[in-house]
Order: C-alpha cells, then sequence, then structure tokens
C-alpha cells in the first residue's frame, strides 16, 4: 500500500499513518461534537428533565405526607373535641333529666298536698253538715218528744220508752 501522504511513522506493515491519524482525530472530534450536541445534550436534558421530575415526585410526596399528617392530627383533635361535646351533651341531658323528675316529684307533692287539704276541707264540711243534720234531728225528735210530752202525761218508764224509740227512729233515717 501506498500512500502520498503526510508523514509516515515506521512505514513497515502495519506502520502508523499520521495523516490518516490526524483524519480520524479530526471525525473523532466533529463525530464528538455532533453526539454532544445532538444526542449527549438532549441526552442530558432528558436526564435532567427526569431528575427534575422526579425530584418534584419526591417533594409532592413529602408534602401530601405533611399534608396528611397535619389533616391526621387535625382529624384526630376534632375527634377529641367532638367526644368531649358529646360528653357534655350527655352530661347537660342528665342534669335536665334529673332536674326534670325533682320538678316531677316536686310537682306530684304538690298535687299530693293539696288533694289531702281538699280532702281534709270536704270531710271537715261533711263533718259540719252531718253535725248539723245531727243537731236538726235531735232539735226535731226533741220537739216531737216534748209535744208528746205535752199532749199526754207519761210515766219514767213510758219516757224511757219513748226515748229509745225516738234514738232508734234517728239511727235508722241515718
Amino acid at each position: 500500500m501506498q500512500y502520498t501522504g503526510w508523514l509516515i511513522i515506521n512505514a513497515g506493515p502495519g506502520g502508523l499513518y499520521v495523516g490518516d491519524m490526524l483524519t480520524q482525530l479530526f471525525f473523532f472530534i466533529v463525530l464528538l461534537i455532533l453526539l454532544r450536541k445532538f444526542a449527549w445534550g438532549p441526552l442530558m436534558n432528558v436526564m435532567k428533565q427526569r431528575e427534575d421530575h422526579i425530584a418534584s415526585e419526591i417533594e409532592t410526596a413529602e408534602k401530601n405526607r405533611a399534608d396528611a399528617e397535619r389533616s391526621s392530627r387535625e382529624a384526630a383533635e376534632e375527634l377529641k373535641q367532638t367526644r368531649q361535646e358529646a360528653q357534655t351533651i350527655i352530661e347537660n341531658a342528665k342534669k335536665a333529666g334529673q332536674k326534670q323528675e325533682q320538678q316531677i316529684i316536686e310537682a306530684a307533692r304538690e298535687a299530693a298536698e293539696r288533694i289531702k287539704v281538699s280532702a281534709r276541707e270536704d270531710i271537715e264540711q261533711e263533718k259540719e253538715k252531718a253535725i248539723k243534720a245531727l243537731q236538726d234531728q235531735v232539735a226535731t225528735l226533741s220537739v216531737r218528744i216534748a209535744s208528746k210530752v205535752i199532749e199526754k202525761e207519761i210515766s219514767a218508764q213510758d219516757q224511757e220508752q219513748l226515748i229509745n224509740e225516738y234514738i232508734k227512729e234517728a239511727g235508722e233515717e241515718r
């Protein structure tokens, strides 16, 4: 093989040709420039985008985790507050129930007392009526006895018999 080029180092078979080396070096540099422009740059951009995307996902996940923890704390606090409110409502209902129970008992006592008073007054009135009726009967009996005594003169034995008859009549009229 003959070469009419530049410089040949060790010109025997398998020697190095400086011109070929420079040409290959030139094309290699051009290839590197092209790779950098068309392959390495886009590849690095894709890698940068992927890195940014992963960083964004990690940041979003951290934010979501923090939000979830905050929401969990808020939910726990609301649950605690709701339980306290429920306990307060239950306690208030118990107190209201006890108060109402006391009011009902007091009202029943007052009603019973009024009924007792009313019954005593009714009994007293009935007693007064009975006494008045008995007095009227005694007066009537006395008048009858007196009129009978006046009509006829009677012996002590007849008087006693007459009184017993009137007492018996008075007992039957009741």
